[in-house]
Parts: C-alpha cells; structure tokens; sequence
C-alpha cells in the first residue's frame, strides 16, 4: 500500500499563467510561501520554500518539469509538528509530488497535486493528512491570488 492523496483545482486563468505562478520564485513567495521561496523550478534543480508555520527553508529537489504540463519534485518527508512546537524534524526519508495542469475547454486551468511516499505508519498516515491539507490551501491561496490579487495567507501563520 502506498500512501497517497491527490487534490484538484480549478483556476479561472490560463495554463501558461498557473503554471509560471508556480514555477516562478517572485509569484509563489506571493500567495504561498509565506517565508519566501528561492530558485526557479527547473529539471534539475534545488530549490528552497520556507513557510512560517513551519520556520526554516526546505530544500525542493526538481526531478522533471514539462513546461505548461508537470512538475515532478521530491522533499523531505516530515511526520508532524511536535506538540512543543520544536521545529519540524525530517525522518531520513523523501515523498513525491506530481503537480499537473491541464487547459479546459472555457480557458480555466485544472491543476492536480499528488503526493506519495509516506511509510505505512500512524505518524506517516498523520503527515500525508496534514500535506494534503497544504496542497489544498496552497490551491485555494493559489485561485485568491490569481483570479482576485488577495492573498489569502497573508499573516495567517505569523
């Protein structure tokens, strides 16, 4: 069995606009990233998101990007916050996420996030639930910022 969730959106923009809003440092910083993100997601690449909610940058290893189509990362795995609020410790393991975006037929874009490869755990099960919930927000704060220009994270976390 293999631990995976997948969360989709609908975002009344373009692909090449969702798309760039992901893959470009400035526009993720923007509505998602609430510490910053450095690095251009590219084949290849590492780059770094840092979240407030969760202090300190992580490394985003890129696997494959298909421009307008897919990006493929992975990232360490966490299995949760401590209830202490100690920083969230990584457990020697990565996960996979599939990003995938897809023009519609009324020029809005589907974009579809799945993530995979939590150790069959409770702590792992615990953690793929609290990323599946990011994905969410991310998708939520994602649609505010490009169809309304808010930001829907702004100060959620800090």
């Amino acid at each position: 069995m293999d631990l995976t969730f997948r969360v989709t959106a609908r975002i009344a923009r373009p692909v090449a606009e969702v798309f760039e809003a992901v893959v470009n440092p400035a526009e993720l910083s923007r509505y998602f990233t609430t510490g910053g993100a450095k690095g251009r997601i590219e084949t290849g690449a590492t780059v770094y998101w840092d979240f407030a909610d969760f202090p300190g940058a992580f490394p985003v290893w890129v696997k494959e990007v298909v421009p307008q189509q897919k990006i493929v990362f992975e990232w360490a795995a966490s299995e949760g916050q401590p209830d202490d609020g100690a920083p969230v410790a990584t457990v020697g393991y990565n996960t996979t996420v599939t990003m995938t975006f897809e023009p519609l037929d009324d020029g809005r874009t589907l974009v579809a996030i799945e993530e995979h490869g939590w150790k069959e755990t409770p702590a792992g099960l615990k953690a793929s639930y609290g990323n599946c919930q990011g994905w969410s927000q991310m998708q939520c704060a994602m649609k505010a910022w490009l169809e309304h220009g808010l930001n829907l994270r702004e100060g959620m976390y800090k």
